[in-house]
């Protein structure tokens, strides 16, 4: 108990620590905070439509979760080797490792394009039977696919230059994307100022305006300002053995975990959609609302993955180390306060949406639920997004990821939803309980100290 007090004392009075915690993570967070924002008017304008056009439209969603999670794995990847080579100030490695992230990134978005505007109605038939919400969500998935490929480029960018801490302009841009979105949102699913009301498929145009705009003003951007991720093509895509080597080896067990990682929870999705529209549309609810709520974990999490990144690609290995110790005291405390704060306000967003009585009574006990493993949950964000994949420990991150989804959460989803019946809240209970499996295992090997190493050449 004593050694703890003294490392939470350590954590806020080391002022160089807490000022990049700020400078790199406050962004970082504002602009996750900022899209949570937006999800949730989203979800609000769409409420508006009823629980059959949330359903449809948190399920096609589902498709461009499964790819953001690959194109996160892409970019966070990318971004431990960028932080390193910043901090070992190669800026040569630094680029090429952009133009890698861009390359995968843009040719995997095509893989999730070309069904999803082909076909939409057949993809969305993997998640849910109803043809309602088939019919609407198809409806939605064929205009909102094309962001897909901006999307990827925007992330490629950003995380660049948050490897570099510049984190400002990224959040600039989402800021003005964002309101481009809601105002576009307002005027096309409800047919305002002239226009005809399109429901979701307007929701879907507006997303696809407001992310053409993100791309080409984080691009202008980052040219015009001379920054770092700025370059010809040929600093791009000039890659040799040894640095594609280095790249594959750190790079690709993190886009193996967020894309296998989210093709897991995906499943989820359809255990919960055959539970009903009503159990979609708890969870749809829930999450929007959780996420608006956890995105300074998010970003000190990210801070922490590029704060320690530059520290150990510039051979400060013991303050690495302490650093690490820092953030983990960091999320901690903050998880315990942001839960009961997510509790105790919860029902005054719920009651935002035009929904029944039972859809709110189960949205408030899945919030209930997932605040009493946020701590656990938060431990586990900062220790694998941050902390190990920070140093290339990135194949045990693999291990835990889908252990926790594959062995633990997918099976209790199947007993709990389908063959037991067990209200959504519960299920929704039963998932998150992969989370203390992967607390235990995620301890240990952060105490072997593999993830405390240099990867730059």
């Amino acid at each position: 108990m004593k050694k703890t007090a003294l490392t939470v004392k350590k954590t806020f009075s080391d002022v160089i620590f807490l000022k990049k915690v700020i400078q790199v993570a406050l962004p970082i967070a504002m602009q996750g905070l900022l899209n949570s924002i937006v999800n949730l008017v989203d979800n609000l304008m769409i409420g508006n439509l009823g629980e059959t056009s949330i359903a449809a439209v948190g399920l096609a969603n589902k498709v461009f979760f499964v790819f953001s999670l690959l194109v996160f794995g892409v970019c966070s990847g990318s971004g431990v080797l960028s932080a390193q080579f910043w901090g070992k100030g190669d800026l040569k490695n630094m680029r090429r490792t952009l133009g890698m992230a861009l390359t995968i990134v843009v040719s995997c978005s095509l893989l999730f394009v070309i069904p999803s505007i082909t076909n939409p109605h057949i993809v969305m038939r993997i998640f849910t039977e109803s043809e309602t919400t088939i019919a609407e969500g198809g409806r939605y998935l064929k205009i909102a696919a094309l962001t897909y490929p901006l999307i990827a480029i925007s992330n490629a960018y950003a995380a660049t230059l948050r490897a570099a801490n510049r984190v400002k302009a990224p959040m600039y841009v989402s800021l003005v994307t964002i309101m481009i979105n809601v105002c576009l949102n307002y005027t096309l699913i409800f047919g305002h100022f002239g226009f005809e009301a399109m429901g979701v498929a307007g929701a879907a145009t507006a997303t696809l305006t407001a992310r053409t705009f993100e791309a080409v003003a984080l691009v202008t951007i980052v040219y015009v300002t001379k920054s770092p991720a700025a370059c010809r093509l040929s600093e791009l895509f000039g890659f040799d053995f040894k640095f594609t080597r280095l790249f594959m080896v750190t790079a690709v067990p993190v886009i193996a975990n967020e894309f296998m990682w989210g093709l897991g929870t995906t499943i989820y999705s359809l255990v919960y959609g055959r539970m009903g529209d009503g159990a979609v549309a708890a969870v749809t609810i829930a999450t929007t609302i959780t996420d608006l709520l956890i995105v300074f974990f998010q970003g000190t999490s990210n801070a922490c993955a590029v704060i320690l990144g530059n520290e150990l690609g510039a051979d400060n290995l013991e303050r690495a180390e302490s650093y690490a110790k820092k953030f983990v005291v960091l999320q901690l405390l903050a998880s315990v306060v942001i839960a009961i704060f997510m509790v105790l306000v919860s029902p005054y967003f719920i009651g935002l949406f035009a929904i029944s009585k039972q859809v709110m009574t189960d949205v408030r006990l899945c919030i209930i639920m997932f605040a009493l493993f946020m701590p656990i949950k938060m431990y586990n964000y900062v220790n694998i997004v941050g902390i190990l994949r920070s140093g290339g420990d990135t194949k045990y991150c693999l291990f835990l990821d889908c252990f926790g989804v594959w062995a633990i959460g997918i099976p209790l989803a199947f007993i709990g939803g389908l063959w037991l019946q067990l209200p959504i809240w519960v299920v929704f209970a039963l998932v998150m309980f992969e989370e203390f499996f992967k607390m235990i295992l995620g301890i240990r090997r952060y105490k072997k100290k593999i993830w405390l190493r240099n990867l730059t050449f």
